[in-house]
């Protein structure tokens, strides 16, 4: 691959009408999960745009990957923010979801509608597998970056343990493993030691707008006054937002489930779907668990960040509660809500926490409780493959009958080749779900 050009002049400041359709098309072809989304805005604005340098980019991920939520989108927001204030994230942080928000919720009302003819059965059959696949590949991915010595890997099989075996809810274990980190960071530093994420760099591209020792611009400095003021309008937000549905209380319930959904993201979207799956499916019914995983397979294959599968989840649960009584106004209003509500705390991370991280560069380190969360993390993912995978080989299975039904050899054969294509020969996601709905329907229309 030829090295990238390295130019001798910065570019110029764009305005915000120029950064628009970058960002607008960013939403529309943000595929591939975190690391492909964060892949492209580096190739796009680092090497290309140069509206940012390396390290100033590394430096806002590695931010973003401390914080609750989704790392990429608050990536966007972090840099578009730098570059043109609260009205730069605001617009970076929509049209990153949009899109998919749209997409899946079209989707949603197509599956209601004709989720039972054979076509749509087939390709359901199909790309369960790909799920169960991809989540243990993720599992995998993710334990083998964090989980490094055997204390963490006591904290990430404690978590499987509670899990699935006890049933204890997500927060609790998010609760312990920070204070096992804790306190392992307290006598054995070197095992707690800060991992995983992103390094320094020494690419160059040349001068770049955002470049390495630019000041930060004015409204990027810090104050406790702009702090209190971006919490107060952050409370207030959610305060008006919670208002305004309180007369429904699916609605309502929604609003509180998707916000304490959004401080427990820790570890991205495979680490919260356990919690998600806990309430929206054994506690508030709003979906079942086969429609969990098919929407989880709907957002491996749409643009915009995993945890979309929340508008699946919301839109299902509106139409199931009939919080309206059109059906498509009652699935529009529960996806809404799930969005608007997961997705809030990502801007207040980034608007109030930004100016401490743009006055304090060259000191973001992974602290101790976060490393004891992260391994706790990959014990919790390991628990949501089985779940898939035994909803996805006894599809007919129950908690009094385990393993009753049908066995379907085909989905092992299909999950274990996914598996195998993930892992040794690193084929594209994508490319692992579209064959494997192709065998769905196939298999399907053959039987």
């Amino acid at each position: 691959m030829p090295e990238t050009a390295v130019h001798s002049a910065s570019p110029a400041h764009p305005t915000l009408a120029q950064a628009f359709p970058y960002w607008l098309k960013l939403g529309f072809i943000s595929f591939g999960g975190p690391a492909g989304q964060i892949a492209m805005m580096h190739q796009e604005l680092v090497e290309k745009r140069r509206w940012i340098s390396e390290h100033r980019f590394l430096h806002a991920l590695n931010y973003c990957m401390l914080l609750p939520g989704p790392e990429a989108i608050q990536l966007a927001i972090y840099i578009s923010w730098l570059l043109h204030g609260i009205p730069g994230a605001v617009m970076a942080g929509i049209l990153f979801f949009l899109p998919a928000f749209a997409l899946l919720s079209l989707l949603a009302a197509l599956y209601l509608t004709f989720g039972d003819i054979p076509l749509m059965q087939g390709l359901f059959y199909g790309i369960k597998p790909a799920v169960v696949a991809v989540v243990l590949f993720a599992a995998w991915r993710i334990g083998s970056k964090t989980v490094r010595n055997g204390a963490l890997f006591i904290i990430a099989a404690l978590a499987f343990v509670g899990i699935f075996f006890f049933k204890i809810d997500f927060p609790w274990i998010v609760l312990a493993a920070g204070l096992a980190g804790a306190l392992g960071g307290r006598f054995l530093p070197d095992r707690f030691k800060g991992g995983g994420g992103h390094g320094s760099s020494d690419k160059q591209y040349g001068p770049a707008l955002l470049d390495d020792d630019t000041p930060p611009p004015a409204h990027a400095a810090f104050s406790w006054k702009r702090l209190a003021q971006m919490i107060v309008v952050f409370v207030l937000l959610w305060s008006v937002a919670m208002l305004t549905i309180s007369g429904q209380p699916t609605l309502s319930a929604m609003g509180e489930f998707f916000t304490k959904a959004a401080f427990l993201t820790i570890g991205g979207a495979y680490a919260v779907l356990p919690y998600v799956y806990q309430g929206a499916v054994e506690h508030f019914g709003w979906l079942s668990g086969a429609q969990m995983i098919d929407g989880l397979a709907l957002g491996e294959t749409t643009p915009g960040p995993l945890i979309m599968v929340v508008t699946w989840v919301g839109y299902l649960g509106g139409v199931s509660k009939s919080v309206a009584v059109h059906p498509i106004i009652a699935g529009l209003a529960g996806a809404t809500v799930a969005t608007f509500f997961t997705f809030l705390p990502s801007f207040l991370f980034i608007l109030a926490g930004g100016p401490i991280v743009e006055q304090s560069r060259d000191d973001i380190t992974f602290s101790a409780p976060l490393t004891g969360i992260s391994a706790a993390v990959v014990g919790v993912i390991v628990n949501l493959a089985l779940f898939f995978a035994w909803h996805t080989f006894w599809p007919q299975a129950t908690l009094d009958n385990p393993f009753a039904g049908h066995f379907h050899w085909l989905s092992v054969i299909l999950s274990v080749a996914g598996f195998i294509a993930l892992w040794q020969y690193k084929v594209d996601i994508m490319r692992v779900i579209i064959a494997s709905a192709v065998i769905g329907v196939v298999y399907t229309f053959a039987v």
